[in-house]
């Protein structure tokens, strides 16, 4: 039975964080549990999640504060911490000086370091890929611990805290890995893999403020006063999509493909859950990006045609574009999907559906949340809304 901390956390005050961050860890095992956890003199790396270059505060990024009460429960276990990330767009440097974190950071002596340099390792045992470039850093940790957002996602329904790795890929391969495996449930063994190869030892999900809607970027903010901490980073997925409506965890791409290849715990029953009770953390109004209905067919492969002409769209909101490209330059695909057309004035950029890998890049980095996703006629009349 895997164990999850669940604890209420109101505010963002670093002291209140803090506080909550040990009950969580004595649930779980207290100083004996952190020792084993992060042994002496380990070199240990904070994966906070970077999407973008953002201000500080935004929900869009873990917290400032969350961050920094991280940070001085592992300093007395370790002088030796390190952070950073690749974030899908922008510099990364800037990226913490935004955030905060590189403030918080200074003062603890925390070293920044960017995701710049990589290796090529090989995984023993893998789901889809063996061998692998991913960042230097994080594969040569003693611990990784991943400090993920609470946030919708159009391409995966929900990102926390197995999704927040995929950040270990340097730059400009994460789009490679999109052209690659347009396909959610492959995707997600990729992403077990890529964790199985940086060995994420344990995981804190800033849910105080989530994220709802058209996420990971241009969502809106979602009280949900809630932290959640584990070992096991699936246990800790599961419970955070049952907090958001998906009563059924196995609708969840990364869920299903973690179930299917037994790769770590997430049927509710499975997971014992520490702390605050589930049922009086749930939010009954939170918008999500996807419904997680699915149609099973006995066929896989007719399941995959019900799903490619079921998928949604991204579409423009026409008032909102600045005619900035961006989306053109993040889409994996680049002119194959989307080309660029003077309307009213000023170029938006035109989407060609039959060569869209529905990877929604275009709609997560826009800087204007002018892209969203939007359902088909057949999605809609199967009730898949």
């Amino acid at each position: 039975m895997e164990k999850v901390a669940l604890l209420k956390c109101t505010d963002y005050d670093v002291n209140n964080i803090e506080k909550k961050l040990r009950e969580g860890f004595e649930l779980l095992g207290g100083t004996s549990f952190l020792r084993t956890l992060i042994p002496e003199n380990s070199k240990v790396l904070l994966k906070p999640n970077f999407l973008s270059i953002v201000e500080k505060g935004s929900p869009v990024i873990t917290h400032y504060a969350l961050f920094e009460a991280v940070v001085r429960i592992i300093k007395e276990y370790s002088n030796n911490i390190i952070f950073g990330d690749s974030p899908g767009s922008g510099d990364t440097r800037k990226a913490a000086e935004e955030s905060g974190l590189m403030e918080v950071a200074k003062r603890y002596g925390v070293r920044f370091v960017d995701f710049n340099d990589e290796v090529h390792v090989e995984l023993k045992n893998p789901l889809m890929y063996k061998f692998w470039n991913i960042a230097k850093e994080p594969y040569d940790a003693d611990v990784v611990i991943t400090l993920p957002k609470l946030k919708t996602h159009a391409m995966m329904y929900y990102t926390g805290a197995v999704k927040n790795q995929f950040g270990c890929i340097p730059g400009s391969q994460k789009a490679a890995w999109h052209t690659k495996l347009p396909d959610a449930v492959n995707f997600s063994k990729m992403l077990l893999d890529l964790n199985s190869v940086v060995k994420t030892s344990f995981a804190i999900l800033d849910g105080i403020i989530a994220m709802e809607g058209n996420g990971p970027r241009n969502g809106t903010p979602k009280k949900m006063d809630t932290i959640i901490m584990g070992k096991c980073l699936t246990a800790v997925d599961s419970t955070a999509v049952r907090l958001i409506g998906y009563d059924d965890v196995l609708a969840i791409p990364i869920l299903k493909a973690a179930y299917d290849t037994k790769w770590g715990t997430v049927i509710p029953e499975e997971i014992e859950i520490l702390g605050e009770k589930i049922e009086d953390m749930k939010c009954k109004d939170f918008k999500l990006s996807r419904s997680a209905k699915v149609i099973n067919f006995i066929s896989p492969s007719l399941n995959n045609f019900v799903a490619s002409l079921t998928a949604p769209n991204p579409v423009l909101i026409e008032e909102k574009c600045i005619g900035c490209k961006k989306c053109g330059e993040v889409c994996p695909e680049k002119s194959k999907v989307i080309s660029f057309v003077k309307h009213n004035n000023k170029v938006i950029p035109k989407w060609k559906y039959s060569n869209c890998i529905r990877c929604f890049c275009c709609q997560e980095l826009c800087p204007r949340g002018a892209i969203v996703t939007k359902n088909k006629p057949l999605s809609r009349m199967l009730g898949l809304k």
